[in-house]
């Protein structure tokens, strides 16, 4: 598996894997797909922050991305959505995508990443409950699920509430 900064000729090929990590019966189009589709064309995109995974047959089996979002006035990192095919799930892809992800903003010096998820999942990447750093979550009950994962540069004063590129407000 490779995983590398997403070029224009994988958007397609994202969308799919996107739809389909994310599909249910009842939803056939995901909501993930069209964030992804308002994230590409807002101030938040960060192209180097958007990562595919490839198959050895050099197919997108995997995508992650973090678009800026803010603590405050400061910068910071939103990250998602992750998106695995259901083929390539449970093979480390996931796990690779967010440990790429992660060292990439830490690269670049961002101070922290925030995210919506399972912390059984993401508490092995370091993200513990935002309230821990001081970091309030755009909606409070997302409680527990709202968590954070500090980089380098990150300074313990930072805190406040967090907030998404603009598209998450709207999708």
């Amino acid at each position: 598996m490779l995983i590398r900064r997403e070029t224009p000729a994988d958007v397609c090929a994202v969308r799919t894997v996107t739809a389909a990590a994310f599909a249910k019966p009842e939803s056939p189009f995901p909501v993930e797909v069209a964030l992804l589709d308002e994230l590409r064309t807002c101030d938040g995109w960060l192209p180097e922050l958007s990562l595919v995974a490839l198959s050895d047959r050099g197919e997108v089996v995997g995508h992650v991305v973090c678009t800026r979002g803010h603590v405050g006035a400061a910068p910071a990192l939103g990250l998602g959505p992750l998106s695995v095919h259901p083929d390539h799930q449970r093979r480390g892809v996931g796990l690779a995508l967010v440990h790429a992800v992660l060292g990439a903003a830490d690269a670049l010096g961002e101070p922290l990443v925030a995210l919506l998820g399972s912390p059984a999942y993401y508490g092995r990447y370091g993200f513990r409950t935002s309230t821990e750093y001081g970091i309030t979550a755009p909606e409070p009950s997302w409680g527990e699920y709202f968590q954070v994962r500090t980089l380098t540069v990150h300074d313990p004063a930072l805190r406040g509430v967090f907030k998404y590129a603009e598209p998450f407000e709207r999708v």
